[in-house]
């Protein structure tokens, strides 16, 4: 059976990209397409096809929202220069006013370091190549974590869907049970009437078949019955198919409601009017369900 998954999630994973720790963050809402956007710091704005192309590979449908946030790891991200040649000047500058001056200089290596622009801290060049690969891996377990959450949520909007599609077909068989039964009061009705109208004249059985065949095809409703039983049928194939299926069975039960919609035209029974109102609230109750459905 496959795995339904549900288009609201979130996943994230945290690891080493050249000396950063980065977290990768994956969250997503509803949406009829794939929708990724990518939030990276300034150093890695590289790498974000790299990113949006290992989303795509896991998520079919939906808004997805990528944070990714870096902090320095113990292993450091910058590296001290040290300009030697200003130090040897500064160390010689100091030297000639010490002499000229007949002062003593206590030079040390700290207070040399101290001068301006003698040592410089810098961001240690990433390597683009490597920190995307760093970079795409954390996005696949990130994607990963976030896909079990939404395999979670799936499951249960397939459980929740499956009960629904149960109660749809009780309706549809009181449905099928009610209006033949609409039929047979119609024809003692008529023939009531008719005898009421012509009194101790005789009655035209012929009229009264005639009636009743007229009535039976405006009011019949098995073309529209099966119809809704294989859609039933092929929405329970697709559960068990898995996602990516939510753009198709969004389709199928628009075809729920259009034969829905035509057997309550066509009733003529407030019993039956009554089951048609219960049968098309559980339809809806299963499209708003689809909304969440990749």
């Amino acid at each position: 059976m496959g795995q339904l998954l549900s288009m609201t999630g979130y996943g994230s994973a945290v690891g080493p990209v050249e000396g950063l720790e980065t977290t990768v963050e994956l969250r997503s809402v509803n949406n009829r397409f794939l929708d990724c956007s990518v939030r990276l710091p300034r150093s890695l704005l590289f790498a974000e096809t790299v990113v949006k192309e290992a989303v795509s590979a896991a998520v079919a449908r939906g808004k997805v929202d990528v944070l990714i946030t870096c902090k320095a790891s113990q292993s450091g991200d910058s590296v001290v220069l040290v300009n030697r040649e200003l130090a040897r000047e500064y160390a010689e500058a100091i030297s000639s006013i010490g002499a000229e001056l007949g002062l003593s200089t206590d030079m040390t290596a700290a207070s040399i370091a101290r001068m301006p622009d003698v040592l410089t801290v810098e961001r240690r060049e990433l390597d683009k190549d490597m920190a995307s690969a760093a970079l795409r891996e954390l996005t696949v377990r990130a994607a990963e974590d976030f896909n079990a959450m939404r395999a979670r949520e799936g499951e249960r909007l397939g459980r929740d869907m499956l009960q629904k599609l149960n109660t749809i077909e009780e309706y549809v068989t009181q449905v099928e049970t009610r209006s033949p039964e609409t039929v047979k009061e119609y024809r003692e009705r008529l023939e009531t009437r008719l005898r009421e109208i012509l009194e101790d004249r005789s009655i035209d059985e012929q009229r009264i078949l005639t009636e009743a065949a007229i009535f039976a095809d405006r009011v019949a409703v098995d073309e529209e019955t099966v119809r809704l039983r294989s859609h039933i049928a092929q929405f329970r194939s697709m559960l068990a198919q898995g996602s990516p299926v939510g753009r198709k069975m969004d389709f199928l039960v628009q075809e729920f409601n259009r034969e829905a919609n035509t057997i309550g035209s066509k009733c003529s029974d407030a019993a039956l009017s009554r089951v048609v109102v219960e049968l098309k609230s559980e339809i809806e109750k299963v499209r708003e369900q689809l909304q969440n459905v990749e």
